[in-house]
């Protein structure tokens, strides 16, 4: 296997970690907003207007 063909392999992994690092990001932010009932009666609750809009 030639330098130039590693080279595109470890692109390629690189490439699929940081996909999957953001989709777990996004998941981990999902199930905390879910399980903390953002727009619920708590002291997020009344932050998240004003981040959100």
């Amino acid at each position: 296997m030639s330098d130039a063909d590693k080279k595109g392999k470890k692109n390629s992994v690189t490439l699929w970690v940081a996909i999957g690092a953001i989709v777990l990001i996004l998941l981990i932010l999902y199930w905390l907003f879910m399980a903390l009932d953002v727009f619920g009666d708590n002291d997020l609750g009344a932050i998240a207007p004003m981040i959100f809009g």
